[in-house]
Parts: structure tokens; C-alpha cells; sequence
């Protein structure tokens, strides 16, 4: 016999008894009801207990499981509402959204045991000096600080495919501003050695291979570093850079260089050699 405490004489399911074959807490069920995503079949209007039908299971389970995988409640709202072919988009996004998680903690953790390992934050030798004004064919790109590497290999590839033909000095150059920020623009470029980036061009005289743009970096006092190993670490060594920056009074001007001395391709994720430069303000006899 049945007991009366668990099943309707519509076989409808008590909150509790739902809760305990799905998976479930009664105080998750009662969430899920408040959002939205999985509502009770009745609602008794007197005492407002909750009862759920049986065919209400597999979307009960379904949520037990997309949220014991982390899946965000709006995502599995939609997942319960799409159609397969839908369902399966909707699943292969958040897979994607889960691995770029994991390679960004991938990344945290490479820079915490290099940390661990050296004791502290690692030492970096910073020089000071004079860096000559650059002209340099670029393509730009719009980024978050969390699509860094994906929008600089993009724009690797397009900077590359614009050269072609052209005649380029090493290393290639990649520009940021001082801080980073969602919507911040960011740019690669290579010095041209054709006539387009001749030395001792007047300024706008010169045009960029068709499909690129000219940024004209200005010369002056510098102060640069230099990182051995994967883009992932370089944190440390920007670190190292700005306090040595700001430690000697200067005022840093964006922005900030990066010279890829050695990149993927070349050598291994160890011995990638990337320069980092900041121009600092020129100071005067009065300022010294």
C-alpha cells in the first residue's frame, strides 16, 4: 500500500518525495520553483504545498546534474527549453566556457609554483636607456585582459598575412595600454624595411602595406626587462618592471612594448625571450 504521505491519489509526488528521487533538496526545489526553471505541477492553493508529477523527473535529474557540473542555472534553463540540435550547442558553449576556465587556472598555477619555487617573486635584471623612435605596420584588436593571448595570436596571423611581400625587421612588436581593462585596444606590428618604412621618412609620407595601419612609436628614455619563458608568466615580469618603474620616481607613457625575440615556433614554451619596454617621461635638469 501506498503511502498517502508521498503520492497523490493523482500520482502526484510530494516536494519530499521528489526531492529524495531525484536527487534534489527540498530547499533547491523550492529555489528552482521561485526562478523559474523547474515548477511544481500543483500547487495546493490552502496550505501551499508543492507536488510534482512523475514525468517531471528526467528535467529534475537533468538539473541535478548540469548544476553538480557547475552549469549556470540560466544556461539550464535554456537547455531545458531547446530542442536537441539546440540543447547540443547550448552544451558545447558551456564546455568551451569550462576550458578556457581551466587553462586560465592552468596558467595561475604555472605562475604560483614558479613563485613556490624560487621562494618569492623571481628576480629580473632591469635596464635603463634610450630606445630609438619606431614606424611600424600594425593591425589592431579589441580585448579583455581574460582574451590576451587568443586576440594576439589573431592578429599575428593577419599582421603576417598583410606583410606578405614586405620586407620586415624583427622582432615583432606588441602594444598595450598601461592598464588593463575590458574594451582596451591592443595592436602587433613589425618595423617595414621597404620603401614604406624607410628611415628618415616625414611623418605621413609613408603608407602601410594595403590592409594595415602605421603606429609611430616615439623614442626616448626607457625602461625594459626581459622574460624567458611561456606569454602566461609574463605577469611577473611586467611585476618586476612597473615597481622598478615607479620605485625610481618615473612616470611610465603607454604603451607598453613587447619585442617577441623568440615565439612559438621557434624554440619551447621555456625558452620564448619576449622584451618588455616602457617609455618613461624625459626628465629634466630641474626635475633630476
Amino acid at each position: 500500500m501506498r503511502d498517502p504521505d508521498d503520492v497523490l491519489r493523482d500520482d502526484l509526488l510530494t516536494i519530499g518525495r521528489f526531492a529524495r528521487l531525484c536527487r534534489l533538496s527540498v530547499k533547491q526545489l523550492r529555489h528552482y520553483d521561485d526562478t523559474g526553471l523547474l515548477t511544481p505541477a500543483r500547487v495546493d492553493p490552502a496550505t501551499g504545498y508543492r507536488y510534482y508529477a512523475p514525468d517531471q523527473a528526467r528535467d529534475a535529474l537533468t538539473v541535478a546534474l548540469l548544476r553538480e557540473l557547475d552549469v549556470p542555472l540560466a544556461v539550464i534553463g535554456a537547455t531545458l527549453a531547446a530542442t536537441e540540435a539546440e540543447r547540443a550547442r547550448l552544451l558545447r558553449a558551456e564546455r568551451d566556457r569550462v576550458a578556457e576556465r581551466i587553462t586560465r587556472d592552468r596558467a595561475r598555477l604555472e605562475l604560483l609554483e614558479r613563485l613556490a619555487d624560487g621562494g618569492g617573486l623571481p628576480g629580473y635584471e632591469i635596464t635603463t636607456g634610450r630606445e630609438p623612435g619606431r614606424r611600424l605596420a600594425v593591425v589592431r584588436a579589441v580585448a579583455g585582459p581574460g582574451e590576451l593571448a587568443q586576440r594576439i595570436g589573431g592578429c599575428v596571423g593577419r599582421l603576417l598575412a598583410g606583410l606578405d611581400g614586405t620586407p620586415w625587421r624583427p622582432p615583432l612588436w606588441g602594444l598595450f595600454p598601461l592598464d588593463l581593462a575590458e574594451g582596451m585596444r591592443i595592436a602587433v606590428g613589425a618595423e617595414t624595411t621597404g620603401p614604406e618604412g624607410a628611415a628618415g621618412a616625414a611623418d605621413g609620407a609613408d603608407a602601410p602595406p594595403a590592409g594595415l595601419e602605421r603606429a609611430v612609436l616615439p623614442g626616448g628614455p626607457v625602461v625594459a626587462t626581459v622574460h624567458h619563458g611561456p606569454y602566461v608568466q609574463l605577469p611577473l615580469a611586467y611585476h618586476a618592471l612597473l615597481a622598478a618603474v615607479h620605485e625610481r620616481g618615473l612616470r611610465p607613457l603607454a604603451p607598453v612594448r613587447e619585442a617577441y625575440l623568440v615565439g612559438p615556433g621557434e624554440a619551447p614554451a621555456e625558452e620564448w625571450t619576449t622584451r618588455l619596454v616602457v617609455r618613461v617621461e624625459e626628465r629634466t635638469e630641474e626635475a633630476a
